[in-house]
């Protein structure tokens, strides 16, 4: 989609992570401001692969699930800054600080994953990342991730 309404669509969210099923954790994106702010969407759904195990009776969404949804929410954020080619980079993420849980997430929620640029210098960036369920706070984090030159696979 075009970058002046600040959303990113699925088809461009694809495009850009090199996640897939079941790992790629963000549905669409808005509210994208270069190299600034992004705020990734995940719609959870009862039908995820985590549910039966965790946990059965009471399903909830692993919290470090949660945190790999804003990564890869600040990953979208890169990737469209930097303008980088999933075939050529790959966001890896680096460190995590000040991991905070404070809602659990369940099938039917959707994750408004708040991502804000703390630090940037060339290809690594710095984030303060917030997930909000229901206008609530969910989850906290700070964490790093750095663009990486793709290594071709030994063959």
């Amino acid at each position: 989609m075009a970058e002046d309404t600040g959303r990113i669509d699925y088809a461009e969210v694809m495009r850009r992570l090199p996640h897939r099923y079941p790992f790629l954790l963000v549905d669409r994106a808005e509210d994208f401001v270069p190299a600034t702010s992004i705020t990734g969407i995940k719609n959870v759904t009862h039908n995820e692969p985590f549910f039966p195990g965790h946990f059965p009776i009471d399903p909830v969404m692993p919290g470090v699930l949660i945190v790999e949804a804003m990564a890869q929410t600040g990953a979208l954020l890169m990737s469209k800054s930097l303008d980088v080619a999933v075939a050529d980079k790959v966001i890896m993420f680096m460190s995590i600080d000040g991991v905070r849980f404070r809602k659990p997430a369940r099938p039917g929620d959707q994750l408004r994953m708040a991502v804000q640029v703390i630090k940037a210098r060339g290809d690594a960036y710095k984030f303060r990342g917030e997930t909000f369920i229901d206008g609530k706070l969910a989850a906290e984090a700070e964490f790093m991730a750095m663009a990486v030159t793709v290594e071709a696979p030994v063959s």
